[in-house]
């Protein structure tokens, strides 16, 4: 049986007990993901950020919160697969220092300092030794192609699935999404706007006869 870990959903920094910095990824895509490598038979582990959907059956769930905790889980979970799919939105900074207790308003401005948090697609070749098919995504509003041909080189990915998420019919938050696949072998595959069940199923059916 061929095994793929997917990652999926947002991660969340702590500012502090109460806040935390955080994106608008549900996790839909990413579970959609699992669920259609499931249904084909493959052995799947789901690495999940903290979601609103139910966990799947039939799927090795891994939960996590932070960037950090996503990162180890992925390290730990990778070896021996034949396919990763990092679709998640994985923080890109985290705050330098998370307080031990509420913060509490003092003044007119806050100044946070954040650092960046590990690369998780980017470590995928180099840190974690994978060396079978690696699938990023490339979530962007603006020059969707030139960032994710960008993203497919510099990752090392042998495909990379970019989608626009700056409206409301597709992408984030919602059941729709479209995606344009980018293959290092040079080829551009679009997916339309279909629910996301139907744009995993094609997508993995892609992916695997490629």
């Amino acid at each position: 049986m061929k095994k793929v870990l997917i990652t999926a959903g947002p991660t969340r920094e702590p500012i502090d007990p109460v806040r935390f910095l955080s994106n608008r990824s549900s996790g839909k895509m990413g579970y959609a993901l699992a669920e259609a490598a499931r249904d084909a038979g493959w052995d799947v582990t789901l690495v999940s950020g903290p979601v609103c959907l139910d966990p799947l059956t039939g799927v090795s769930m891994v939960n996590v919160t932070t960037a950090a905790e996503m990162y180890d889980a992925v390290a730990e979970h990778i070896s021996g697969m034949d396919l990763v799919i990092c679709c998640a939105a994985v923080a890109d900074y985290t705050p330098a220092v998370v307080e031990g207790q509420k913060l509490k308003k003092t003044g007119e401005e806050m100044k946070l300092t954040l650092v960046r948090t590990k690369d998780i697609l980017g470590s995928c070749r180099e840190v974690f030794g994978f060396q079978k098919t690696l699938v990023g995504f490339a979530a962007e509003t603006q020059d969707l192609e030139r960032y994710a041909r960008e993203k497919l080189e510099r990752k090392a990915c042998d495909w990379i699935a970019a989608n626009r998420v700056d409206g409301t019919s597709s992408g984030f938050e919602v059941d729709h999404n479209e995606i344009i696949l980018f293959s290092a072998a040079g080829e551009t595959i679009e997916l339309p706007r279909d629910t996301k069940q139907n744009v995993a199923q094609r997508m993995l059916d892609i992916l695997t006869n490629a």
